[in-house]
């Protein structure tokens, strides 16, 4: 059985997880967006990621969520610190990463028990979530600092040299 695709998604991945770490890294926290502090942004794609990428219908919620946590347009007590998150996408990468090296590309086009969508179904809905909400924090980020925060596409090339692009105004890099 073949792994050629389940590699490829790996590799995908990880960038994906990379980008949201520097969102959270670089975003102001407390900053509303549609109403909720941005945190609270972050923290909903992680838990989609958690709960959807594998399978949403045989999931453990985290020890520390609260009922309704996951949905920023809710009112929670609750409130993570940016180093918490990131531990939270540390263990949702690695718990991702086992999960993807367990499959074949055949087990891509099976659904996993009780859940009506196949697992690549699942995992592209978890790239499209986490991009979509990487962008809208980084577009937080953008409009109150001037700063675009780094953006990885693959892993090998990225290179660790800061946090952020450099300002832009005019189409313009000011470094």
């Amino acid at each position: 059985m073949g792994r050629q695709l389940c590699e490829i998604i790996k590799n995908m991945v990880i960038p994906n997880f990379m980008n949201i770490g520097t969102s959270i890294k670089t975003y102001d926290r407390d900053a509303l967006c549609c109403g909720a502090p941005c945190w609270r942004w972050a923290y909903h794609a992680l838990h989609s990621a958690d709960k959807w990428f594998i399978n949403p219908c045989d999931y453990e919620e985290p020890c520390f969520h609260a009922d309704g946590m996951d949905d920023p347009e809710r009112p929670c007590k609750i409130v993570l610190s940016d180093q918490q998150l990131l531990d939270y996408l540390a263990a949702i990468q690695k718990k991702t990463l086992d999960y993807l090296d367990s499959l074949t590309d055949e087990m891509l086009y099976d659904k996993p028990d009780g859940c009506p969508y196949t697992r690549m179904e699942l995992i592209l809905r978890q790239f499209r979530h986490i991009s979509f909400h990487t962008g809208m924090l980084n577009g937080q980020t953008a409009v109150l600092t001037n700063q675009f925060p780094m953006w990885v596409s693959e892993k090998e090339k990225y290179v660790d040299d800061g946090i952020f692009f450099g300002r832009y105004r005019k189409g313009k890099t000011i470094v």
